[in-house]
């Protein structure tokens, strides 16, 4: 496999805003020429449509097993504006969100100590994007003190009508006491008000906070950290009340990916760490997690469908690629349903379920790999359990757009189910990726029937 998550690589390892191409790194030849900023789509539009056979041409990867469309979607895609300057690179790394007629996402500059995290709203409706949260700006520190460039974490609404997320470091060298690193923050934004403010600042003292998810009924913030500098070793779970203001639960040996919420109990699941034990916490009971039955892989998940399932997907390792599990919410039942992969590419970080309940999408290759299989947008029937793409789209924005998506931590449908939002981590040339573009995929009626 590729590669794990970002918050457990040297910072050195993502710097990739201009690469050799492989051919002129092992004869010496020219450069590509440097990326522009802000990234600009050709003819000085800024919004191109794409409905062409090329997105489902499958490549020579794909598996006997998986079935492409016979309907090409209509894709729209966009950059993000504010990608004024190189990043380190630009990139998105935390789930999205649809809700209200509106696709909120956030990318960040990875830079660090001193960093930049944007949060966005697009209208698709209007078709207008605009930046509606500037990290630095809302915190609002004294220059030198460390300032976060990632938001690694979901984006939630909670019942109060404010917009949650958490922040999290770019390098891993930045998080010191020499930077004034004391932890990262939970912040809220209120799309009708416009205003952002911190909630909370360390809520687990030096560390920070790649994975959340909210309640927002109960209003209680569920996160998983990693210690920065100086911090107590070792991710933690951790239960935040919102409302209080206050922690309810810290517990170590954390999630070792993603958390599950069920809508219907409450009640959040995660895999331990250290032995990917399953781990349930009860808000109602309080306490700590405890351990139940059940094997299962919960690297991303997805929100519960009306029979009671969430489904997860497990990060593929040696000898077992990415799979796709049922939990049920009442019984506890975990039950698989089949391979995840649509090609080589094993790494899947964000999964979106229609209203049914019965169509799974996610992109395999989120840490950059897509493109080796074509970036294959997947749909995953959970009836038939057979997965099918939708379109491959690195070859067709390649060439019309020279753009090409190199994989995402973000993915969300409409309320319908018709519309896929991909926040992309994308290439204009180089070996990796160098800054963000935003993709809507009108799915074909015709491929979202039985």
């Amino acid at each position: 496999m590729r590669s794990r998550l970002c918050f457990f690589l040297p910072a050195v390892l993502m710097v990739a805003i201009v690469a050799l191409p492989a051919d002129a790194q092992k004869k010496g030849k020219a450069k590509a020429p440097a990326a522009e900023y802000p990234p600009k789509l050709p003819d000085g539009k800024t919004v191109v449509h794409e409905s062409s056979p090329a997105l489902i041409e499958p490549p020579a990867s794909l598996p006997r097993d998986v079935e492409v469309a016979k309907v090409a979607p209509t894709i729209e895609f966009r950059y993000f504006p504010g990608q004024d300057y190189p990043g380190r690179p630009w990139s998105v790394w935390g789930e999205s969100l649809f809700v209200g007629g509106k696709y909120y996402a956030a990318i960040g500059d990875h830079l660090a100590p001193q960093g930049n995290a944007f949060v966005y709203e697009y209208d698709p409706v209007k078709q207008t994007i605009r930046q509606i949260v500037d990290v630095r700006k809302t915190l609002g520190l004294p220059p030198g003190h460390y300032t976060p460039g990632k938001i690694h974490s979901r984006i939630d609404l909670g019942s109060d009508g404010w917009l949650y997320f958490a922040t999290h470091r770019g390098s891993t060298r930045a998080t010191t006491d020499a930077n004034q690193y004391k932890g990262d923050w939970i912040l809220r934004h209120h799309p009708g008000s416009g205003k952002t403010e911190v909630v909370a600042h360390g809520p687990v003292p030096k560390h920070c906070i790649p994975v959340s998810i909210v309640d927002p009924n109960r209003l209680i913030f569920y996160g998983s950290t990693a210690p920065g500098t100086g911090g107590d070793a070792g991710g933690k779970f951790f239960a935040y009340d919102l409302k209080g203001r206050k922690v309810l639960q810290v517990v170590n040996d954390g999630p070792a990916r993603a958390i599950a919420w069920s809508r219907s109990t409450g009640r959040v699941w995660y895999t331990r760490r250290s032995d990917n034990q399953l781990m349930r916490y009860d808000p109602a009971r309080g306490g700590a997690p405890v351990a139940i039955p059940g094997e299962i892989g919960i690297r991303a998940a997805s929100a519960e469908t009306p029979a009671g399932l969430i489904y997860t997907v497990s990060q593929g390792r040696a000898g077992k690629g990415a799979t796709v599990f049922a939990l049920n919410v009442k019984t506890e039942k975990v039950e698989e349903l089949g391979p995840a992969a649509a090609g080589t590419q094993e790494y899947i970080t964000a999964l979106a379920v229609d209203p049914t309940g019965r169509y799974l999408y996610y992109c395999p290759g989120a840490h950059g790999g897509a493109d080796r299989d074509g970036t294959p947008i997947v749909q995953f029937d959970t009836q038939k359990r057979k997965r099918k793409v939708i379109a491959f789209v690195a070859k067709p924005f390649t060439v019309k757009y020279g753009c090409t998506p190199k994989g995402t931590y973000s993915v969300a449908l409409n309320d319908r189910g018709e519309r896929l939002f991909i926040t992309w981590n994308v290439s204009r040339g180089g070996r990796n990726w160098d800054c963000c573009g935003l993709m809507v995929v009108h799915i074909p009626e015709a491929e979202r029937k039985g």
